[in-house]
């Protein structure tokens, strides 16, 4: 390689622009860091007149993708254009060019990133995409790198934050739901079509790249169980409160013996847990290492800079690499194959809300049905409602199998003083022993 490494950027939106000015901004440190220039030599554009709000030469624009895959000039291809079937057929056409690539592109790497790491293996090309997951946190190179000596058990965390702003108004605030998601949206945390986000499909693929690095493990995007946040009511907002919780959409990603678990769900977490305390549009991981022990990994999950650092950094590794001669192995197989857990073996802690039939022997009767499965309380809140002869009760079981919980809820549909379960979460954690307006529940 010469005094100079020349960049095709695919995509010039929020993130792209970003890279543009961090590195006009960076070449002196990048010149310091890698003893040659970084420059971007073309960019792939929709529409070659659009104003934009980066300064960039009308003559770097080019509306061919052949213009960026087929010049032999350009070292390193830039994917940030979103989307899956052009993304994936470029990044394949700039492998077998024999041009390294970088993205931020989670969609593509959470369906297809195992079949392009293998092409990217096969003609001795980097491929790295810290930006899909987190944003500007370096959580894939800390699980590849950093922790690489260590046995990783667990990985969970809030990875999106949109649903972060969300549930944060919604708590701190009283915000219904909706307000919440208009307020992110007018601030630009949250897109006019929301849906990826508030149902927990974005999640879900940071999850599922999560997963594969932290396990050696494939893990395709239908493996991961997915909840959102759009039918939260205040109301368990305002009971996991009073139980000493705060609810936050998390991604949990387990294995252990071959067994795996993947999800993305509602999750009242105990106050004192470390991602409860995680606010507003930031996002943070926590990583149970074996040796380690816990570690956790925040800050600012999204936006133009943030992302576009990431994939600057990642630009660096592969100057770096192009240099010592050792591209193309930036990536490893899959170690070993890993199959779900039954619901037998998944276990957990759980919180419940069910309106009943106002009436002598009610409770009793949930609790004879709940003690007939060995499922015990730690939390118990009862409290009449405004609608006539109906009470509502708040739940919170200890640990129990979350086949035994599901069998726990077809029963009580069957039982005549159920009018309605209302809501079920997962619970994380311990909150306090004494919680002001709840009871403290006998095992």
């Amino acid at each position: 390689m010469g005094n100079k490494v020349s960049i095709g950027l695919l995509g010039l939106g929020v993130v792209g622009s970003g890279i543009m000015k961090l590195i006009e901004s960076q070449q002196e440190e990048l010149v310091h860091q890698l003893g040659c220039s970084v420059e971007v030599k073309s960019v792939l554009v929709r529409n070659l007149d659009k104003v934009r709000d980066v300064n960039v030469q009308q003559t770097f624009l080019t509306t061919k993708p052949a213009d960026i895959l087929e010049d032999p000039e350009i070292d390193v291809v830039v994917e940030v254009m979103g989307g899956t079937e052009e993304a994936y057929h470029y990044t394949l056409e700039a492998f077998k060019a024999g041009k390294h690539v970088v993205t931020a592109n989670k969609d593509l790497i959470a369906l297809h990133g195992t079949a392009l790491e293998e092409t990217a293996r096969e003609h001795k090309c980097d491929y790295y995409y810290e930006a899909s997951v987190a944003g500007g946190i370096p959580i894939l190179r800390g699980i590849t790198d950093g922790l690489a000596a260590d046995k990783i058990e667990k990985v969970m965390g809030i990875v999106n934050g949109t649903t972060n702003y969300i549930l944060t108004k919604m708590t701190s605030e009283g915000m219904t739901y909706e307000a919440a998601l208009k307020e992110a949206q007018d601030l630009g945390f949250a897109e006019s079509d929301p849906t990826a986000d508030v149902e927990g499909l974005d999640a879900a693929r940071k999850m599922a790249i999560l997963g594969r690095l932290a396990f050696s493990t494939d893990v395709a995007l239908s493996e991961v169980e997915v909840n959102g946040i759009k039918d939260l009511e205040l109301a368990d907002l305002e009971y996991g409160r009073k139980f000493g919780y705060t609810m936050k959409l998390i991604g949990s990603a387990e294995c252990e013996d071959g067994q795996m678990e993947v999800s993305v769900q509602p999750t009242l977490l105990s106050n004192d847990h470390p991602l409860a305390a995680v606010k507003n549009e930031y996002n943070a991981v926590y990583v149970y290492g074996k040796a380690v022990g816990e570690t956790m990994f925040y800050g600012p999950g999204a936006g133009s800079l943030p992302t576009a650092t990431a994939i600057v950094s990642d630009l660096i590794t592969v100057v770096k690499n192009m240099r010592l001669g050792v591209n193309g192995n930036s990536s490893l197989k899959p170690r070993i194959s890993a199959t779900l857990r039954s619901s037998e073996q998944r276990s957990g802690q759980y919180y419940l809300r069910i309106h009943v039939k106002d009436q002598i022997g009610a409770f009793s009767e949930i609790s004879t049905l709940f003690n007939d499965l060995h499922v015990s309380f730690k939390r118990i809140l009862q409290t009449p409602m405004k609608q006539k002869n109906l009470a509502e009760i708040i739940l919170i079981t200890h640990q129990t199998s979350l086949a035994t919980f599901e069998n726990a809820l077809k029963q009580l549909y069957e039982l005549d003083v159920v009018q309605q379960i209302k809501s079920y979460y997962k619970v994380e954690g311990d909150a306090p022993d004494e919680v002001a307006g709840t009871t403290k529940a006998l095992s």
